[in-house]
Order: structure tokens, then C-alpha cells, then sequence
């Protein structure tokens, strides 16, 4: 089917991007923001299926096509059951991430952005459900450029760089979660009904966005009750403010969608600066010893800094490198667990931990964050027609202030570069802490645990 749509698109007849989007299947739309191709990337795949709307190629429409599929072990969390059942490790078999998307230049001036997918689908999901609209927008150029109006579901968010990520071109194994802050709670997937603003200003790249969090009463990752320890608020919500400034020194980068590159493997030049403040007025509330609740506004803001530049551009080496401070004030004592596509969905009374089940670790909370990231990518064609490879490392250590320890996880990996991001296989292991809380109310890290994982990924 696939090489029909291309020579149909190649043709030019735009009616055949409807069958092709029809005949998808049970696959779904999603965000995945333009990346740049391998050199050797077949053609018509080098940016997605693309057919132009107009003779000049200035108006176009789009298929980008995203699956991120996991095999894993996890070392699970002390006292972590799967349907009752104590299980020291588990082992799975997984879907993180499957997306289409449906982007299109209308018009000099008009430009649409769909995204349908679906995420962590494995042998715990209910089944033939799960997939969902991630972004619904169209914005309006005012100022070529410049400034671009839009409305819609959309993530263009705060307050720092992987607050919204080009999913196919993560540097990693998977993003810093620690970003996603509200995600599922107040948000669809970090997506939002509003209105939103961004363009250039030279080398000055911004968004605002302004929208209305979802009640958290309809959340699929349900806040904790109200406690003397801050959680989010059930009554109606404030508008939430999201904003994030990149200064972009050297190679400018597209900003036709919100999502942003983890790395270009060595095809830009690109060194930015950024800073970022997210604000929900009454977002988070506590109840006092005496019975009152005080409620308090949700404030987030990071500064960080990106790199990615060829190291020997006639080898094909590379380096990327990101690197930030978090100060997040969700108020007084707020943590949030958080197990990427959890394997496991219970814990046996009397023999957890503070963590909860599975490979869940607080990744979220009030307080501060330093993270960094950075990778080399290995000269072109290092294993012949099988591509090369790109080593990693990255680590998170957050001071959070309901914690008397750091949380301190960090990840190293290789990237198998079969085909650039087109077809791309990686192997990650993670090591996260264990907390427990004591006889005197101090929650300590007391042991660790890692997760082995492959990911496959295909992308176009």
C-alpha cells in the first residue's frame, strides 16, 4: 500500500491522501514534529507523504507516521503485585508510542495540524480502546513569521524545551518526564483547549499559549484526595498560562509545530538558550491541621540550554547535549509518582513503598531539578549498510521538599541508527531509587532498581 500512496502522491492527484489516511487502520494521529531525514532515506519518505496543493509547492499537505514499540524487564518496587500476584520482576511486551499525523500548509498563510494516537499499550490496557486526538489546531499567519495566531486542542507549552516533544527524534529512550508536570490530570496528554501565539523575532523564538485545564474530576491519572500535603483542586478551573523564549544563536529551527527536536543527528548547527514559566491561578489546594483549605496557584520556570552541532562533518560525527534548572511550586509537600507504561497495577498491604508499583519513582514534585543530557553519534555508515550508532547518558536529580532524599534516576543507552529515526533501534537502562517512609515521617531512599529496555522504532 505504501509504495501505491507514493507513486499515487508523486502523480499528484490529491484525492488518493484520503484512502491512504483511511486504510491506516487502527493505527491513530499524533504529534510528531518535522525532523530532518538520513541522507539515504528512500525517497518519498524524506518528509513523510507529502503532496503539494499548489504549482509553486508553497501549499501542501502532510502524513507523518510514528510506533514506538518496547521489550522490557523491569526490577519491580518492593511489594508490587499484577492482579494480586507478588512479582519480584516482570517482563513485557509493549506500544509507547503510535501516532499519524495530518499537517498541511492551506494556504500562504493557513496552517492545519491533526494528531491521533495512542500510548502505553500493553497487557495490562484495556482493550480496542485507548486512542485519542492529541492536538486539533490551525493558526493564522498575521505576520509571516513573525507572529501566528492559533486555536484548537494544542500543547504548546512551558516552560521549558521537552514540555512538548517531537516524539520521533527523541535523544533517549523516552523523554524527561519530569517536564510532562500535569499530564492526564488537568490536560489531555499536555493538551489543552485554547488559544495560543508564537513566530520569530529575530533570532528569538517564542510561543504563549492560554487554556482551559479539563476538571480533574474526568482525569485518567486521578489527583490524590485532599490532604495536609498539596494535590490538585477539584473545583473549576483557572486558565493556565504556558510560555517558553528560545534565543536561537546559530541554525534557526522550525516552529511549524509545537513539538521540538532531541536530536539532528548532526544535519543542523543549532545552539539555544531558553527560559519558561507555566501559572494556573488556584490550580492546588491542602487542608490545614485545623480543618481549613487553602488553595494556591501552580507555578513552574526553567531555564535550559541546547546543543547539536557535527563534530567531523565529512565522518558523519555529531554531539548532542541539553542541560537545565527546574524550580517547580505546586505547594507544600506535593510529589507525583510516575512508572512510564507501568507494568504492574498493584502493591501487597504492608510491603510497599512510598514509590507505589511497578517501576513508578517521584519524578514530580515542589522543589528543584537539574537534569542533562548528551549523546555522540559515531561516524556514518560505521556498520556498513546497517547504519551506525549513538551512545548517550542522562540524568535527573531532584530536591523535592516532602522528600528528606534526592531523587536521583538516571539512564544510559545506545542508539542503533539503522536508517536515521526512519528505523532505529535502542537499548536503555534505567536506575531509579526506592523510597520508604519511616517510623518518624521522613520519606528516605532505601534501595534502588533498574529496567532493561529495547525499543524499535519506525518513523516517517
Amino acid at each position: 500500500m505504501l509504495s501505491f500512496v507514493t507513486r499515487g502522491l508523486a502523480a499528484g492527484p490529491k484525492l488518493l491522501l484520503l484512502p491512504a489516511l483511511l486504510l491506516g487502520g487502527p493505527a491513530a494521529w499524533a504529534q510528531v514534529a518535522p525532523t530532518l531525514p538520513p541522507p539515504s532515506a528512500p525517497p518519498g519518505l524524506k518528509e513523510g507523504l507529502k503532496t503539494y496543493l499548489s504549482p509553486d509547492s508553497t501549499t501542501f499537505l502532510k502524513l507523518n507516521f510514528l510506533a514506538q514499540t518496547w521489550v522490557r524487564l523491569n526490577e519491580s518496587n518492593p511489594g508490587t503485585t499484577v492482579n494480586g500476584q507478588l512479582e519480584r520482576h516482570t517482563t513485557d511486551v509493549g506500544i509507547r508510542r503510535l501516532r499519524l499525523v495530518l499537517s498541511g500548509q492551506l494556504t500562504p498563510r493557513l496552517f492545519l495540524f491533526l494528531q491521533f494516537g495512542q500510548n502505553n499499550f500493553s497487557y495490562l490496557s484495556p482493550r480496542k480502546a485507548g486512542s485519542f486526538f492529541h492536538d486539533a489546531t490551525a493558526d493564522y499567519a498575521l505576520v509571516k513569521k513573525h507572529l501566528s495566531l492559533g486555536i484548537g486542542l494544542n500543547g504548546w507549552n512551558g516552560p521549558a524545551r521537552y514540555a512538548n516533544s517531537s516524539t520521533a527524534s527523541i535523544l533517549g529512550l523516552d523523554l524527561p518526564l519530569f517536564q510532562e508536570v500535569s499530564i492526564d490530570i488537568n490536560d489531555q496528554f499536555l493538551r489543552r483547549m485554547g488559544v495560543y501565539a508564537k513566530g520569530k523575532l529575530g533570532k528569538l523564538d517564542y510561543r504563549v499559549s492560554v487554556g482551559q485545564p479539563f476538571v480533574t474530576q474526568t482525569a485518567s491519572a486521578v489527583p490524590d484526595p485532599i490532604s495536609v500535603n498539596s494535590t490538585y483542586s477539584t473545583r473549576n478551573p483557572h486558565a493556565v498560562v504556558h510560555s517558553y523564549f528560545m534565543y536561537q544563536f546559530l541554525d534557526q529551527e522550525s516552529n511549524a509545530g509545537a513539538g521540538n527536536a532531541g536530536t539532528y543527528l548532526g544535519k543542523k548547527r543549532v545552539f539555544n538558550l531558553g527560559a519558561g514559566l507555566v501559572r494556573q491561578g488556584e490550580a492546588m489546594w491542602r487542608r490545614t491541621a485545623a480543618g481549613d483549605t487553602i488553595s494556591q496557584a501552580l507555578t513552574l520556570w526553567a531555564v535550559d540550554a541546547f546543543y547539536d552541532a557535527p563534530v567531523n562533518a565529512a565522518k558523519g560525527t555529531a554531539i548532542t547535549a541539553y542541560g537545565g534548572y527546574f524550580r517547580y511550586d505546586l505547594g507544600p509537600g506535593y510529589i507525583r509518582n510516575v512508572g512510564a507504561m507501568n507494568p504492574a497495577n498493584g502493591v501487597r498491604a504492608g510491603q510497599g513503598s512510598f514509590n507505589g508499583p511497578g517501576n513508578n519513582v517521584p519524578l514530580v514534585g515542589t522543589g528543584h531539578t537539574l537534569y542533562a543530557q548528551t549523546a555522540y553519534l559515531l561516524r556514518q555508515n560505521l556498520l556498513g549498510s546497517l547504519g551506525t550508532l549513538q551512545p548517550y547518558a542522562q540524568g535527573q536529580w531532584s530536591s523535592y521538599d516532602r522528600l528528606a532524599d534526592p531523587t536521583v534516576v538516571f539512564d544510559v543507552g545506545v542508539n542503533w541508527l539503522i536508517l536515521g529515526n526512519l528505523s532505529k533501534l535502542s537499548f536503555n537502562y534505567q536506575n531509579r531509587p526506592v523510597f520508604t517512609t519511616q517510623a518518624n515521617g521522613d520519606v528516605t531512599a532505601t534501595a534502588r532498581r533498574g529496567e532493561y529496555v529495547m525499543q524499535y522504532q519506525v518513523a516517517f
